[in-house]
């Protein structure tokens, strides 16, 4: 039981590369699939998507609950967050091009490397830079966002009907929570460069 967490967590990390693979067979291999195999591959991505989504809630929870946290679980879970993360906003890359996806899915990732590379200086000075309450809540807000886009972007596979009445609004439903995602990825991101400024203007970090 002590080992189910972080094989929980692999397995996030499994699911995040599976979803990646799908959505770029499904378009680089648009002419050469056919339609319903795509919409196979289009169905099978947001299924992993979304239980990759949520074994993030539950590896947290049993490590809790039985005390089984570890420092390879520490070291795994951001990383599996942030693959799972990348992962899917490259594969919706490849669907098509999109400014209102890919505006804020940039600056997502351009925090999200920029904070992995503060945390390494920081960790070479021996400063750590505790999670923020708020960036907790950011994974999940990133994650509903862009389980959303994935939803609207795979709507044809779904069999649900195109209807603009329908579509439309469901679509910009998920264009606002991912430029919402991408607002409180970015005050996470200045709130962790603060820490870390503080953290290493300390005399005994110089």
């Amino acid at each position: 039981m002590a080992r189910l967490p972080n094989i929980i967590t692999g397995l996030r990390l499994i699911l995040a590369l599976f979803t990646f693979a799908a959505l770029s067979a499904a378009a680089l291999l648009s002419e050469q699939l056919p339609l319903e195999s795509q919409f196979s591959l289009e169905r099978w991505a947001f299924v992993a998507f979304v239980v990759a989504a949520l074994t993030d809630f539950v590896d947290g929870w049993l490590a809790r609950r039985f005390h089984a946290e570890t420092i390879w679980g520490a070291i795994l879970d951001p990383i599996a967050d942030k693959v799972l993360v990348c992962g899917v906003i490259l594969g919706l890359m490849t669907l098509g091009p999109n400014a209102a996806v890919a505006i804020p899915a940039a600056l997502i990732l351009f925090r999200e490397f920029t904070v992995s590379a503060l945390r390494e200086v920081a960790a070479g000075k021996g400063v750590t830079l505790p999670v923020t309450l708020l960036a907790k809540w950011k994974t999940t807000l990133q994650l509903v966002a862009l389980g959303a886009e994935l939803l609207t972007a795979c709507w044809a596979a779904f069999g649900l009907p195109e209807d603009p009445a329908l579509l439309n609004p469901a679509t910009m439903i998920a264009h606002g929570l991912l430029w919402l995602a991408a607002l409180v990825t970015l005050i996470t991101g200045a709130q962790y460069w603060e820490q870390a400024r503080k953290a290493l203007s300390r005399p005994e970090t110089l």
